[in-house]
């Protein structure tokens, strides 16, 4: 009878431990023992937080989570740093998958190791067309544009196209503009066919580019898939948890939906619609399209091309080529047109704008599109360089969406190009917030690297991966340790429209975070380049 009764107590016993206590409230995880940024309102920290349906139902601390929640999942954190999944404001996530399928060209020294890598490239992967990209000629010894005369040697009978870092200036050989029916006679309008002495030299700029691309073999079906899981793999494993990509065609936009709808891909993405007419067209006629995984509700325009390969708009001449203000992509009267027709819409207008005279162009449309409107968040993208006047045209209505690497990265040649007057409102990361109230960060990844922590150590210490400046570059425009947290975070998820469902930790938002052994917010800061990420959750699920 004893030996019954000590089995039925160890059974109770066993079935009581399985149960969920009745004073508690079940949820799928709780984490807990963490330092943990909200970044809410007030910037608070917690050590704790409940997970349930994919969405955070409390924060706080940890004896109090505990206390009013039950899960079988629990985690501790071990003292470990936790933050928002972090958001990409600006970046070219297909592109980037895309070009994991090419010649990469990025960190090259010189053209004779573009052609060397091009060689090792065509020998592991032959193709009809080699497509490559990364190159820059301000990081090689001769920093002019190079001509497609060894690119012929090399390549005599395959076409060859090579895109800048940058993305608005490409080099060719003979056999790709044949291809593409490019000759001294061509003309563009919002471009630059580059000739020496008379002849065609290669180098084809912004509008010019698109010849070439027309006559490009496109990726096919799977392709195109194994470029955006590709991609997505990166930013898990850098913490990104939403991507905003900065032009898309229709036929890629509606591939990514179905993949998120089929569960094959699950980075959540803020897509901009290409702005062809006929893609604008069909968005404006069917709205918004807006999914967990997807919000498609804007259109990217290019306003002009960047100041790498000269091609960003400039009031006054640039000061390192006689009488060239680089060009409009967009003519100005199609800008203000598009402006007009999405006013009357829901739909963002984002616009790349690098140079003065771009960004005047755009801020005047905007201004005059939206007057009597308000919360409409149009973006300018970049926002490189300002005009004293124009910086108070941003406000609720008209939002900075920068890039603080592009500032580390254009610092060594950017005053050959602007001069000293102009460089004072180039780059003024911080004065742009002072006017908006918030600022959105991102990379602009391919054209930068994917790492985010570079984008943080840029915004804050303005210094390169070298630490280079010693007392960073133009340091009065630095950001704040919070304020660049909150730019990578609930800035961009407002300028999205989407902060009521990401961009902190707080009950109803999406459960999308990142575990990282150091502290961001106090490591030493010539340490943050180097920062990773242990673990990325999506919607409480583990991607990373």
């Amino acid at each position: 009878m004893r030996a019954i009764l000590l089995g039925f107590t160890i059974f109770t016993l066993l079935l009581s431990c399985d149960q969920k206590p009745t004073d508690k409230m079940e949820v799928d995880s709780i984490f807990y023992n963490g330092t943990v940024y909200t970044v809410n309102t007030d910037f608070s920290k917690a050590e704790a937080f409940a997970v349930k349906d994919g969405k955070f139902v409390a924060v706080g601390l940890t004896d109090s989570i505990q206390a009013k929640y039950y899960a079988k999942e629990t985690v501790d954190l071990k003292g470990k740093t936790v933050l928002p999944g972090l958001i990409d404001a600006h970046c070219h996530f297909y592109r980037f998958g895309e070009s994991l399928q090419n010649a990469d060209l990025v960190g090259t020294t010189s053209y004779q190791e573009i052609l060397e890598r091009l060689v090792a490239f065509h020998e592991k992967k032959p193709s009809s067309f080699i497509f490559g990209r990364g190159w820059d000629q301000n990081d090689w010894a001769v920093k002019d544009f190079p001509n497609k005369s060894k690119l012929d040697s090399v390549f005599p009978d395959t076409p060859v196209a090579l895109q800048r870092i940058d993305g608005h200036a490409l080099l060719v050989n003979q056999k790709a503009l044949e291809l593409a029916k490019i000759d001294k006679n061509t003309q563009i309008e919002g471009g630059e066919i580059i000739k020496e002495n008379g002849k065609v030299s290669g180098v084809l700029i912004d509008n010019a580019m698109d010849l070439v691309y027309a006559v490009m073999p496109q990726l096919s079906r799977e392709q195109s898939i194994q470029a955006l899981k590709d991609a997505q793999r990166y930013c898990f494993d850098y913490g990104l948890t939403t991507v905003n990509d900065a032009g898309l065609d229709r036929a890629t936009i509606m591939l990514i939906d179905s993949l998120q709808q089929a569960d094959a891909l699950s980075m959540r993405m803020y897509v901009m619609i290409s702005n062809s007419p006929e893609d604008v067209d069909y968005f404006i006629e069917n709205g918004i399209l807006k999914t967990e995984k997807l919000n498609v509700r804007s259109v990217k325009v290019y306003g002009d091309g960047a100041l790498g390969s000269r091609g960003a708009a400039l009031r006054a001449p640039y000061s390192d080529r006689h009488d060239h203000y680089g060009a409009m992509v967009t003519p100005v009267e199609a800008i203000k047109a598009l402006a007009k027709k999405l006013a009357a819409t829901d739909f963002q207008m984002n616009t790349h704008a690098i140079g003065d005279s771009a960004n005047t162009v755009i801020l005047n449309a905007y201004a005059e599109a939206l007057e009597g409107q308000s919360d409409r968040r149009w973006k300018v993208e970049h926002a490189q360089v300002i005009s004293p006047d124009d910086f108070n045209y941003f406000d609720d209505n008209i939002l900075p969406s920068v890039q603080p690497t592009h500032a580390t990265s254009d610092m060594y040649w950017a005053k050959d190009r602007l001069g000293e007057r102009r460089m004072k409102g180039a780059y003024a990361y911080k004065k742009l917030l002072d006017e908006a109230g918030m600022i959105a960060l991102g990379t602009d990844f391919p054209v930068e690297q994917v790492n985010p922590f570079y984008t943080f150590y840029a915004a804050v210490a303005r210094k390169d991966l070298e630490h280079y400046p010693q007392d960073g570059f133009q340091k009065k425009d630095a950001l704040t340790r919070e304020e660049t947290l909150r730019g990578m975070t609930i800035w961009a998820a407002y300028s999205n429209f989407e902060e009521n469902e990401k961009g902190s930790i707080e009950a109803g938002k999406f459960a999308d975070f990142i575990v990282m052994d150091q502290d961001i917010m106090t490591i030493e800061e010539d340490a943050i380049p180097n920062l990773e990420v242990n673990q990325t959750w999506l919607g409480g699920k583990q991607v990373k």
